[in-house]
């Protein structure tokens, strides 16, 4: 099943905990601190995997979360170090923010490896706190918070050639006698229902084509299927734009040429400004009767003028082909343009700080207390050994400077009154 858009939750590992361990050992009756430190969490990584050419692997799963680090312990232990999550992609895959849909990495070119998060830091333990005037530490840092973001991922084909046109113009049958695809070719009204790609080897050169499916009035706009695949076109070089010259389900050419370039115009106002070669398929069916226009001279006059080459050809017998690819491939020799990369648009920031976390205060009349929970608490919590006095007094300066002793007395408490936040109660006294 070819998959060409993801929507998948990535979470780095949390940072280990740092120990609070003192040396107990025969012969050392006052052993100093040796808690180690916590180990790192591990990272989410992309990689190019250059044997696929599909988002399939991540149709059924959808969160990915790298390793917690291990928490240090005595003895001066670190931690280990968690484990990465590495997540492989095919070339052309475009990272972005699922919400903003901006552009955090572009996998082509030369980004073949991107580290989007980085896991936790691992916490110091209590043997880089001892300083002379506390010898013993009681209390160690917790590791970093992990971090997590939901992302889309869109696949761009990488191809020097777009086949566009029609459905039931011959893009498939061309492709299959052109290159080593194997597309399913049959007389279907819809649309071929996946981008086949195929590689064309000339004497001298060749270059990778792929049939962009999906086109007909109306899919810049989402109608049928061409806007899951209108982003295919936007890496390509050359549009090779196949129309049925033949008319044999009464179509009128330069109508439908007209109308596809105007989809990719609303779709992407840059692609009315690619290299455009016309081909004019099914020359084996064309029949003109006397003293009517030919289809082919017309579509030369419409267009040639205008610097868009004509070619005649039969995708079924391989009438013409031959010069048509030779065009192409010098087209492509002279192609100066850079490759499309898109550049990043959104730029992970997780340097928030614990005094920007939400909380929130409540009055319990049942229990009659003031109740204090979230983030902000819950994390300082975290990170401070209450137990002990300097722990304690750390504590209380950061209510104080977070503002939260300012919005507690503007919710009514006095001195006297108890908090609570979580499981650590206390009355409240200035």
């Amino acid at each position: 099943m070819f998959a060409d858009r993801a929507k998948i939750v990535i979470k780095s590992g949390k940072g280990g905990n740092g120990n609070v361990s003192f040396r107990r050992e025969k012969y050392v009756p006052n052993g100093g601190p040796d808690g180690g430190d916590g180990g790192k969490g591990g990272d989410v990584i992309f990689i190019v995997d250059d044997g696929l050419n599909t988002l399939s692997e991540f149709r059924h799963r959808h969160n990915f979360k790298a390793e917690t680090g291990g928490d240090g312990s005595g003895r001066n232990c670190h931690g280990k170090d968690g484990a990465d999550v590495i997540l492989k992609v095919p070339a052309g895959t475009i990272i972005k923010e699922a919400i903003s849909e901006k552009v955090i990495a572009d996998m082509s070119g030369d980004n073949k490896r991107f580290v989007i998060l980085t896991g936790g830091r691992g916490g110091r333990g209590n043997q880089h706190y001892a300083t002379p005037t506390m010898q013993a530490p009681q209390y160690a840092q917790p590791g970093k918070a992990a971090k997590e973001i939901e992302l889309l991922l869109e696949l761009k084909v990488i191809a020097d050639v777009g086949l566009i046109g029609f459905p039931n113009v011959g893009k498939s049958t061309l492709l299959s006698r052109v290159t080593n695809a194997k597309p399913k070719i049959a007389n279907y009204h819809f649309t071929t229902l996946n981008p086949n790609l195929g590689v064309v080897d000339l004497d001298g050169g060749g270059f990778v084509i792929a049939d962009i499916p999906g086109l007909i009035e109306g899919a810049s706009e989402g109608i049928g299927l061409g806007h899951e695949f209108l982003r295919h076109i936007e890496r390509t070089k050359i549009l090779v734009h196949l129309v049925d010259v033949a008319s044999t389900e009464g179509r009128n050419p330069i109508e439908d040429i007209y109308t596809i370039n105007k989809e990719l115009k609303n779709y992407n106002k840059n692609l009315e400004n690619k290299p455009q070669i016309i081909v004019a398929n099914k020359m084996d069916a064309l029949f003109v009767p006397p003293g009517e226009d030919d289809p082919i001279e017309t579509l030369k006059k419409e267009f040639e003028p205008k610097g868009i080459p004509v070619f005649p050809i039969s995708a079924v017998s391989g009438q013409g082909i031959k010069e048509l690819l030779y065009h192409i491939n010098d087209v492509l020799k002279n192609f100066t343009e850079e490759p499309i990369i898109f550049e990043q648009e959104y730029f992970l920031d997780f340097s928030s700080s614990v005094y920007d976390l939400p909380y929130t205060i409540e009055y319990d009349t049942k229990e009659e207390e003031y109740v204090v929970e979230g983030k902000r608490i819950e994390k300082m919590l975290g990170y401070t050994n209450i137990a002990s006095e300097k722990g304690f007094i750390f504590f209380q300066n950061f209510l104080k400077e977070s503002g939260i002793i300012e919005d507690l007395e503007a919710h009514g408490v006095v001195e006297g009154d108890t908090i609570k936040m979580y499981n650590f109660k206390f009355d409240y006294f200035k």
